[in-house]
């Protein structure tokens, strides 16, 4: 597929990008250039390869899903402003 000025014109008008009169051919032909590489990229027999996630293998290492509540509480409350009783103090800000 090949665009012309007039495409590339339309296409700077959609984005709102301001594209100087004297770029539009080059432009055209830049953007003509990866058109066709992406049509050579449709013509690649994919059908018997499969999806990949990642070019590395990884496994996870998966724990188990348990709800805890941490047991840090007095190592977090440490460096607060103001705790008591494991909880942090705050300036009241509702009447």
């Amino acid at each position: 597929m090949s665009l012309d000025k007039a495409t590339v014109r339309k296409i700077s008008e959609l984005a709102r990008i301001e594209v100087p009169e004297s770029d539009l051919e080059p432009l055209a032909q830049e953007l003509s250039a990866i058109i066709g590489w992406i049509e050579q990229l449709a013509e690649v027999d994919t059908d018997n390869v499969a999806p990949m996630r990642s070019v590395m293998p990884i496994t996870h290492a998966w724990r188990a899903d348990e709800v805890t509540d941490g047991g840090m509480q007095e190592a977090i409350t440490q460096n607060a402003p103001s705790a008591h009783d494991g909880y942090f103090v705050v300036p009241k800000v509702v009447e």
